[in-house]
């Protein structure tokens, strides 16, 4: 008599009866089976918070397939994933299974490979109630949050909306953030850098960094004047060189927070899509000869975990390929943060000898992007330190009168003298992982040429928005959900309109920005930041035993309940006030204004009911609900000889006619500069992300297209029509897309090109 194995994936049925043969029979629940109802509350307030599930519809005949084989089974396995989520579907799966409950029983793999498995299956233990019990607290407050939240938007806002616990918190980080950036005040600063050479080559460049002992702070462009004027005439000479022995440790392997924060920055993912290449490596892929076979650990994970075979494992072929230089006399152990689960193990490949190399022809694109960066990061994370030399070379500014000012420029470096780990994967933005500022042999009392000197004016940044790797980490710190969620808030704060992307980044929308004001004015507990990450700590205690899931429940139901009640009946109905305009209704002759509506902002008559008269924003040129003024331009409409005026729309700015309705003509923005693949016009365009591009005006018959702003002025090396405008963290610049040519010069601004040459 066979036993049965139920796993929720169906892709994990094939790996699995590879390793289990034909003792087994294997079934999938297809995830869940049973859950709240979805047109009702589903939990009994009156009643100890008793929940009532339901079997979801359209998997009765997936209930009904696993309860058949249970009768006809020796012994049942239930084997969902090794979270509180896989509990609660075991939980639910053993409850509709009938017969002996002693034939029942739950087991978990960290991998998909047969020693796992096979483990797992001769150590089966019972359901874990704590794990069961947190997962139904989550359940149920978000719940009884989203059923109770969503009805008073609907009566307060607008019909449709929605609210849940922990993305509604999410959504107040954006919108914070949003307001930060909106209130900051930029201040003016300046920098002052001389260009020397030493004996020997190459030049450097120094910054200008005390005066008098004290920290250089520049403020403004007539302090720099007076410095500039100060230094007229001074030598330079080398004070001071320091070097400093450093040493790096490799980062710890992925937990699911920092996979999703590297697979953004490196490979461009959203926090979705790794998590879908994630599962699909943990659950399986065929690879020839050895059929289907998962290929790294457990992707939901917060501890950094590492099985003593795995290390050991990556130990040898850290050896055999890189050498002993490379390999620490120890495995690298690492420390999980204080919550983490240590039943699981980190993100791991389930075995290093599998190098993405040798399977990179049986993974799609992105499912070998997303393997390389676990592999290499695990193996990277077993490997010796890096060994870094920090040089810092201080530089006087020397004048002959006795009582002048002293001067101290500074200049420095970093020069990798032993890659370590570096040799196989540095994190993004470590920019130690490269020799910086390349600084010629020097010696103290060392005489150096002054080649020039350029001052250059800053202005300090406000707060960046936040990237999905940022909001990730932001989450994170914070406390905010837990690994298995970070993907499913992303998503949903855009599928809800409340955030959108502008070039990667979250910026709230208005109908976000009311939503959240209102939910923190008038629910300020379920909004907290603190609050929430406390709420997290409650559902570990909860899994761990310490607390009853009821308590936690109620204790936030209770003046949860209360506040709504208050602001039903309290609160009118809540939206955005209209904005004026200046034009007139062409119907009616009345003021138009900007109103708000269910799909946005949109302009209408005030004459309203009498007058209906309405027409979509984007064609008043206010873009994304700004309210902008249409600007006019010197060109000429093509059809009508009528200015053409720049205006805003869903895909970014354009021309358009003036004598909009009558003439409906539009064209994209021309840089003036033309193709160099056909001639035509090279043009603004904006993609449906809204990320901004240049391509030529002749598309689709010539697909020449740029990520990089055009810049009219000819490459003085290759002869190239035009340049580039590139920013990166090491700055911004101007450079050739020839690639073969390599040309490459620091973008400066009017302040900077302000370059006084001193004779040697």
């Amino acid at each position: 008599m066979k036993s049965l194995l139920i796993v929720e994936s169906p892709t994990k049925v094939k790996t699995l009866s590879k390793f289990l043969g034909k003792d087994f029979t294997i079934k999938a629940s297809v995830g869940h089976i049973k859950d709240l109802p979805k047109k009702e509350l589903g939990v009994d307030i009156e009643n100890n918070l008793e929940p009532t599930y339901v079997v979801i519809e359209g998997k009765e005949k997936v209930l009904r397939d696993l309860k058949k084989a249970a009768k006809e089974a020796e012994k049942v396995y239930l084997g969902p994933d090794p979270d509180r989520e896989g509990e609660a579907i075991a939980w639910h799966i053993a409850g509709e299974l009938k017969g002996a409950p002693d034939k029942v029983f739950r087991v978990e793999f960290n991998e998909i490979t047969e020693k796992a498995v096979t483990e797992a299956i001769k150590n089966p233990r019972k359901i874990d109630m704590g794990l069961v019990d947190a997962q139904q607290a989550r359940r149920i407050l978000d719940r009884l949050v989203g059923y109770k939240l969503s009805p008073f938007l609907w009566r307060k806002v607008r019909r449709g909306l929605s609210a849940g616990r922990v993305q509604s918190v999410a959504l107040r980080l954006v919108v914070d953030r949003e307001k930060e950036i909106g209130a900051f005040k930029a201040t003016e600063y300046w920098s002052i850098t001389a260009s020397l050479e030493g004996k020997e080559p190459p030049p450097f460049e120094a910054k200008l960094f005390r005066i008098n002992e004290e920290k250089a702070e520049i403020n403004n462009e007539e302090q720099s004047n007076g410095i500039l004027k100060d230094l007229e005439g001074r030598g330079y000479s080398v004070k001071q060189i320091e070097k400093k022995k450093r040493k790096r440790s490799p980062a710890p392997p992925f937990i699911t927070s920092t996979m999703q924060q590297e697979a953004a920055r490196k490979l461009r993912f959203t926090a979705k899509k790794t998590m879908m290449m994630a599962q699909q490596l943990y659950e399986g892929i065929e690879l020839g000869g050895e059929g289907a076979t998962g290929l790294i650990t457990y992707m939901r994970t917060d501890s950094v975990r590492v099985a003593a075979e795995a290390q050991e494992e990556a130990r040898a072929l850290i050896r055999g390929e890189f050498g002993n230089d490379y390999l620490p006399q120890k495995p690298n152990v690492y420390k999980s943060r204080k919550s983490a689960q240590e039943a699981h193990e980190a993100i791991r490949p389930t075995s290093v000898i599998r190098t993405p190399a040798s399977i990179k022809s049986y993974l799609s694109k992105d499912q070998y992007s997303l393997y390389k960066l676990i592999w290499n990061r695990f193996v990277a994370s077993q490997m010796h330190v890096a060994l870094l030399e920090q040089t810092s070379i201080d530089i006087s500014a020397d004048s002959s009168e006795p009582e002048a000012k002293r001067y101290i420029f500074r200049a420095s470096g970093t020069v990798v003298q032993f890659p370590g780990f570096m040799k196989l994967y540095t994190e993004s933005g470590d920019t130690e992982s490269e020799e910086e500022g390349l600084l010629p042999a020097l010696n103290e009392g060392d005489v150096l040429k002054l080649l020039g000197i350029t001052p250059k004016q800053h202005f300090t940044q406000p707060p960046p928005r936040f990237t999905e790797a940022s909001l990730v980490k932001e989450l994170e710190a914070k406390g905010i959900g837990r690994p298995s969620t970070y993907a499913s808030i992303l998503s949903t704060i855009q599928d809800r309109k409340y955030t959108e992307k502008d070039e990667g980044r979250f910026r709230p929308t208005e109908l976000g920005i009311l939503v959240s004001d209102l939910l923190v004015d008038r629910f300020s507990d379920v909004m907290d930041y603190n609050f929430t990450a406390k709420m997290e700590d409650n559902l570990d205690s909860i899994e761990e035993g310490g607390i009853k899931w009821f308590d936690i429940v109620m204790d936030f139901y209770r003046p949860f309940d209360k506040d709504l009640a208050e602001a039903m009946e309290n609160l009118g109905k809540v939206r955005p006030v209209d904005i004026p305009t200046d034009q007139v209704c062409d119907k009616c002759g009345k003021p138009l204004v900007i109103k708000w509506g269910k799909h946005g902002r949109f302009i209408a008559c005030t004459g309203y009911p009498e007058c209906k008269n309405t027409r979509p924003l984007e064609q008043e040129g206010a873009g994304s609900g700004t309210g902008a003024e249409v600007q006019e331009t010197t060109e000429k409409c093509e059809k009508c000889g009528s200015p053409m005026v720049l205006k805003s729309g869903r895909f970014g700015r354009f021309l358009a006619c003036s004598k909009y309705p009558e003439c409906k003509t539009t064209k994209a923005i021309s840089t003036g500069i033309k193709c160099p693949e056909d001639g035509g016009d090279i043009v603004e365009r904006r993609t449906k992300k809204g990320k901004v591009f240049f391509s030529c005006g002749n598309y689709p018959k010539c697909k020449f297209a740029t990520w990089y702003k055009p810049v009219s002025r000819k490459c003085p090396q290759c002869g190239a029509a035009f340049l580039v405008e590139k920013k990166t963290k090491q700055g911004e610049y101007i450079a050739c897309l020839n690639k073969e040519c390599g040309f490459k010069e620091e973008l400066v601004t009017r302040y900077e090109s302000v370059r006084m040459a001193f004779p040697a």
